[in-house]
């Protein structure tokens, strides 16, 4: 789809791109063998991505500040292009716009993950968390020691009512722990109508508390990176481990903060974890949560750990990276496992797979072929659970000219090599077609860089 719309004619001007191609380009191999080139990359607001190794030229700076420019006045959050300039110096640029259908792929050029489903999220971002049959709290926690010492420090403060303790709960869906229900007995911590009470409540319990009105469970969705990173992971609790392997839980209750960092009384604790544990949910982190003290009476007495347990890692079986690099496996053959989610494939140096080992993976969800790294490419059809998949263009163009386009994909995306950018987009609208999803737009601009001097 070609966009002929007039607005931001600064971007859509050949000549404000022209700075930044002939930097792109001055070191191009191809460009200087005198063979078509191609270069990708993407200006935002903010920022911008560039295959280009070095300093950039001054020129191209101020090309990429009056783009940055033309996006902020028109409210366009950023725009990524792909051009080919041929042997004489013809050159096509095209670029690609924001759209409701595609996740941008931050900090790289390439087009973005295709959102086949609004609002869909990977796998992990939608487990829940396993029966913990039997679970007790830590011998350690002490409603009666944390009520005398939370009065101890907070001899003023005001306590909620069982009644609002009650209607908090009713609204959360889940009872809260005998600790945390002492804890607002004592103070229910209203930030508006007293603050400093609120930060002296705070200083009482060990972080920034939150007001009974404020507690709520960690949202697992709202810790979802995307699908161009979320669809490679995998969430799973390890034998032993004392805190479930989750992106969020209805049984994790936020009740403070760091400053970045959430505190969580955990009411679905790991089969090595007691009930009402607290745990931190480190924000820069998407999936899991550390122990931080065996139980609420623990954390407010400083009694943490200084040893902590329970951040999620992905690992084989789950997922599994076929071709070169240290501790991977060497086959599909030889990742193939009842447990596998995640099987990426990238054979540069050898021979294309198969992926019949594979076909009847009861949990494969998401798989990731390099270009030219699959032996068939209709094999894919016989993978019944995908959610996630990402091939290269003739690979896609193979299972589009087949009708074998799995129709349980979620997400997915256009691996580009060496292959012409400039089609991909055709290519993509060709997917979203499918699942009645919004095209991309994209804008082509002639222009003439001249010959390699």
């Amino acid at each position: 789809m070609v966009d002929q719309s007039t607005s931001l004619p600064r971007v859509r001007d050949f000549a404000a791109w022209e700075p930044v191609l002939r930097l792109m380009l001055a070191d191009d191999a191809d460009r200087r063998a005198a063979r078509p080139a191609r270069v990708a990359g993407r200006v935002s607001r903010h920022g911008w991505s560039l295959a280009h190794r070095g300093p950039m030229t001054s020129s191209a700076r101020a090309a990429v500040e009056q783009i940055q420019g033309a996006l902020a006045r028109g409210a366009v959050q950023e725009v990524a292009f792909r051009a080919e300039c041929r042997p004489d110096g013809r050159t096509t640029l095209g670029l690609v716009w924001p759209c409701p259908s595609v996740e941008p792929a931050v900090g790289y050029p390439d087009l973005g993950v295709l959102r086949l489903a609004d609002g869909a999220l990977p796998g992990p971002w939608l487990r829940r968390p396993d029966p913990v049959p039997g679970a007790a709290p830590a011998p350690s926690a002490d409603p009666k020691l944390l009520e005398r010492t939370l009065r101890e420090r907070l001899p003023d403060a005001v306590g909620a009512t069982e009644e609002e303790i009650t209607a908090v709960e009713a609204r959360l869906g889940v009872a809260l722990s005998e600790e945390l229900k002492v804890l607002y007995r004592v103070t229910r911590c209203d930030w508006e109508e007293d603050f400093e009470a609120a930060v002296r409540a705070g200083e009482a319990v060990g972080c920034e508390l939150s007001g009974l009105e404020d507690l709520r469970p960690v949202d697992a969705a709202a810790r979802c990176p995307g699908w161009a990173l979320g669809s490679r992971r995998a969430a799973g609790t390890a034998h032993g481990s004392p805190v479930q392997g989750l992106a969020g839980s209805p049984g994790w209750i936020g009740f403070g903060g760091n400053g970045g960092d959430e505190f969580a009384v955990d009411l679905t604790p790991g089969p090595a974890g007691h009930l009402g544990q607290v745990i931190l949910v480190d924000h820069e982190q998407s999936l899991g949560a550390e122990l931080v003290a065996d139980s609420l009476t623990d954390f407010v007495l400083g009694r943490v750990r200084k040893e902590r347990g329970g951040r999620h890692a992905d690992h084989l079986p789950a997922v599994a990276e076929v071709g070169p690099g240290s501790g991977r496996p060497g086959s599909v053959r030889a990742a193939a496992h009842p447990a596998l989610e995640v099987l990426s494939i990238d054979v540069p140096d050898g021979a294309p797979v198969t992926l019949a080992p594979v076909v009847g993976a009861p949990g494969l969800r998401t798989l990731t072929a390099a270009p030219g790294a699959l032996a068939d490419p209709l094999e894919v059809a016989a993978l019944a659970g995908l959610e996630f998949l990402e091939l290269g263009a003739g690979e896609w163009r193979s299972l589009l000219d087949a009708g074998t386009v799995p129709r349980t994909l979620k997400a997915a995306a256009i691996g580009v090599r060496d292959q012409d950018h400039l089609p991909v987009v055709d290519l993509a609208n060709e997917i979203l077609a499918l699942y009645g999803r919004p095209p991309v737009v994209q804008t082509l601009l002639d222009g003439d860089l001249g010959p390699v001097s």
